[in-house]
């Protein structure tokens, strides 16, 4: 395992994703950092119990929260440049779906994101490092640490890149999940979905609802790091079991 100037023992793999990516850290511990989940990070530190306040450090976590930040930025610039004479429904529409866990966990996959991951070993165990949102959380940390290293241009660069065919295929604006919900609900004569937050976890910059929606006699849930967002994954897991249901 190498190590970059500071000292800080670098991924085995780290020299590849920089291949993926197109783009060479000049600070490489800040991959190093986007690649560590908060698993290993606790691992690392011996177990040993932590504050709220630094709860999480050493993980991905906070790289995570700015590639969030940045990926959206990026995304809104790119989406008034691709749509000029779409307002703010249609482009919220498009952001939305381009931003959401899933288009994140597909990126992640193509660039194999899951094999650079470091986690604590029982995690690594289960898989952890595989499931969507921890490579979703990943993308997003790894946009962090290109955007603090670098700059937008760079972080602006990948982001083109890697999401050009989303994008090209978005012919129409996509519709919102509980736009959907509510549509196929009132077109069989259902009430309307009810929305309950069932949890909310995680430190305060990166919090993590939990939301249970219940309509045509089932339920979805949903995870996201906010309530608007949770909704509408949850919206969309129950409007693909009653869609199922129905084709089924």
């Amino acid at each position: 395992m190498s190590r970059d100037r500071a000292g800080v023992d670098l991924h085995p793999a780290a020299e590849a994703l920089q291949q993926r990516l197109g783009y060479r850290f000049v600070k490489p511990a800040l991959l190093h950092e986007a690649l560590t989940h908060r698993s290993a990070a606790y691992q690392n530190a011996g177990g040993r119990r932590r504050s709220q306040k630094t709860k999480g450090a050493g993980s991905n976590e906070r790289l995570e929260f700015m590639g969030d930040r940045v990926l959206g930025l990026l995304m809104a610039e790119w989406l008034l440049e691709r749509y000029p004479d779409e307002q703010e429904g249609a482009l919220g529409s498009r952001l939305a779906h381009l931003v959401s866990r899933n288009t994140l966990a597909e990126i992640a996959d193509r660039f194999e994101l899951a094999g650079y991951l470091t986690v604590a070993a029982h995690e690594a165990r289960v898989g952890v490092q595989a499931t969507a949102s921890v490579v979703a959380d990943a993308l997003e940390a790894v946009l962090g640490a290109v955007f603090l290293d670098g700059g937008l241009d760079p972080a602006r660069k990948i982001v083109r890149q890697a999401w050009k065919p989303m994008l090209d295929a978005q012919a129409r604006p996509p519709k919102d999940p509980k736009t959907a919900l509510q549509e196929w609900v009132l077109a069989r004569g259902q009430v309307l979905p009810v929305y309950e937050t069932i949890g909310a976890d995680g430190p305060s910059h990166a919090p993590l609802f939990v939301v249970e929606v219940r309509a045509g006699g089932q339920s979805g849930e949903g995870r996201a790091g906010s309530k608007r967002a949770a909704e509408s994954a949850a919206a969309a897991s129950l409007l693909e079991k009653l869609e199922g249901t129905r084709h089924g």
